[in-house]
């Protein structure tokens, strides 16, 4: 099935009320999505359906979730859970510059031969700190090393563990660490900055210490086969003793002209859509630069749809997308950049 047949389907289900229907053809495009390339565009596709879950309490969606998740919650630590998961993303899905997706594979390759390194004595890096602008595929990228490893990902809930209860947070955290530690798995803390801004939760100063201290006793006896990705836009935020102790911090940042070109490239892979001015599209491809991953990606997307909606519906294939369109679509982008 093509991707125009995918967006009829889901024209047809969600007109019929039928939501069944509509959300297996979703999954259904999720991973015909991941199969072309195109992972950013899949993983805000399956975030739409997961807040729709959380809304709406759909069961049904679960077993067919393109990040499988997993059916049994500890009901300890449930509420402090967003999503407990496996990932099928993989380096391919992932774009980001080249030294990037270097460290990210290094950093898999040691846990590949974990046993190799332990005979000898060698440690193995198992605390990672995704660091840069929003938008540059943090949040992918810790998909992504959940996906290559093999290994469930607990997505924490980091306002549920935030406490203003004196000492609650620190217990919180305990309590995730526990769970991680004997499942041999990997948790993902976004936003990890917030740990450092316990007093924006009118707690004292003692308190803060109180946190930053548990988190450095929980890295420290963290064992070699669980794995802690941490993601922040604001790293300078972080207290110093804690950023010491990640044992790899990799910087995310806007992308350059060659990684908004493979963007457009996966985003394109499946040929459905194509432009209908080469050189304008080129320009405006340069334009795009000093944009985030997700903001140029989201004006291509849109120019995609609006050019898909105003198609004639016996038109040739394949699906003409109006290049004057996404170029006012990039040029707001940066204004409302600059506003916000």
């Amino acid at each position: 099935m093509s991707q125009y047949n995918f967006i009829k389907e889901i024209a047809k289900y969600g007109l019929q009320n039928d939501q069944e229907s509509l959300l297996k053809t979703l999954m259904e495009l999720i991973d015909y999505s991941k199969q072309h390339n195109k992972g950013q565009f899949a993983l805000q596709l399956q975030s739409i359906v997961r807040d729709s879950r959380n809304k709406q309490q759909l069961n049904s969606i679960s077993k067919y979730a393109y990040l499988k998740h997993t059916s049994e919650e500890d009901k300890d630590i449930s509420e402090f859970i967003i999503e407990k998961l496996t990932s099928e993303f993989r380096f391919e899905n992932l774009v980001c510059e080249y030294h990037v997706k270097e460290e990210l594979k290094l950093f898999v390759q040691e846990h590949l031969a974990i046993e190799k390194l332990q005979k000898f004595q060698l440690p193995v890096a198992n605390r990672i700190l995704l660091y840069g602008h929003s938008g540059c595929g943090k949040t992918l990228a810790s998909y992504v090393l959940a996906g290559e490893l093999d290994k469930t990902m607990f997505v924490v809930n980091l306002g549920a563990i935030v406490s203003s209860k004196l000492g609650e947070t620190s217990k919180n955290l305990s309590k995730i660490f526990r769970k991680i530690a004997s499942e041999q798995c990997i948790i993902f803390i976004d936003e990890f900055d917030a740990l450092g801004k316990v007093r924006d939760y009118s707690q004292d100063h003692a308190e803060m210490k109180r946190v930053v201290n548990t988190l450095l006793q929980l890295f420290d006896y963290l064992p070699q086969e669980s794995i802690v990705i941490a993601a922040t836009n604001y790293a300078e935020a972080i207290d110093e003793a804690l950023l010491r102790r990640f044992d790899v911090k990799v910087h995310f940042s806007l992308p350059k002209l060659p990684q908004i070109r493979e963007l457009i490239e996966k985003t394109l892979y499946s040929g459905s859509f194509v432009f209908d001015n080469i050189k304008l599209a080129e320009k405006i491809t340069e334009n795009s630069v000093g944009l985030s991953y997700y903001e140029a990606q989201k004006t291509l997307l849109t120019a995609m749809k609006r050019s898909l909606m105003n198609r004639q519906e016996n038109a040739p294939m394949p699906i003409l997308i109006d290049t004057k369109l996404w170029e006012a679509l990039v040029q707001q982008e940066k204004v409302n950049k600059q506003t916000l």
